[in-house]
């Protein structure tokens, strides 16, 4: 049996997003989805209630963590991992608790959450998937070279709609056999096809927009804009 999933998406739980758990299943079905993956930053609770509200999708419980040098994912995870540990420690973590490590938008130039180009060298041997098309990117500029080593070190590429909003979801998918576990997950992987269609570029001024808001209604300061 054939899966379609999204690699990459969060909820209202991330300060930038207005996506509600409630809302990611009859809008995944409605544009041929059977999986998601939930990337919350630092939070696992968007992942977990809607994996809980799910009926006819799978959920893939995941975090995009903040590390000292930029952001990892991690994919079926069990247990939060705390932002401001290193690449390396992150990974470690995400591997100890039978995980699967990503590093998400790694060559879009102009995202300051991208992990530092140093930083992905030291951990490339160690991970398991690297996003070479993200949605959302607007200056995307490849690594040649280190793509090479990846494929040769067999780093999967992958692909991922990074949906903030409701309009993103879907936008970048693969097509894959069904997986039983994490291991089955990453076999299957490497066969899957890949299909890309990219965001248009207000979302990002409606992010920033939903983190202005979320960070005034919280009565703190605004964080800095960046783009997630």
């Amino acid at each position: 049996m054939k899966i379609t999933i999204d690699l990459h998406v969060h909820t209202h739980y991330s300060s930038c997003s207005n996506l509600r758990p409630e809302r990611i299943e009859p809008i995944a079905l409605a544009r041929g989805l059977n999986t998601v993956a939930i990337c919350d930053h630092n939070c696992l609770d968007g992942a977990l209630e809607t994996a809980a509200l799910a009926q006819s999708i799978s959920v893939i419980i995941a975090e995009e963590i903040v590390t000292t040098q930029g952001e990892i994912i991690g994919y079926f995870l069990n247990e939060l991992i705390p932002p401001g540990l290193s690449p390396l420690e992150t990974v470690a973590e995400i591997k100890r608790q039978g995980g699967l490590a990503s590093v998400p938008h790694p060559f879009d130039l102009l995202r300051s959450s991208r992990l530092k180009p140093a930083a992905l060298e030291q951990v490339l041997e160690h991970i398991d998937m690297l996003e070479v098309y993200n949605a959302r990117d607007m200056l995307r500029r490849p690594d040649r070279t280190l793509l090479e080593r990846a494929r040769t070190l067999g780093v999967i590429p992958v692909v991922s709609s990074d949906a903030h909003l409701s309009c993103e979801i879907g936008r970048a998918t693969m097509v894959m056999e069904q997986f039983e576990t994490p291991e089955d997950f990453l076999k299957n992987l490497r066969t899957a096809r890949q299909f890309t269609r990219k965001s248009p570029l207000w979302v990002h001024a409606a992010t920033k927009w939903i983190r202005f808001r979320n960070a005034r209604r919280a009565g703190g300061r605004p964080a800095a804009l960046r783009r997630p």
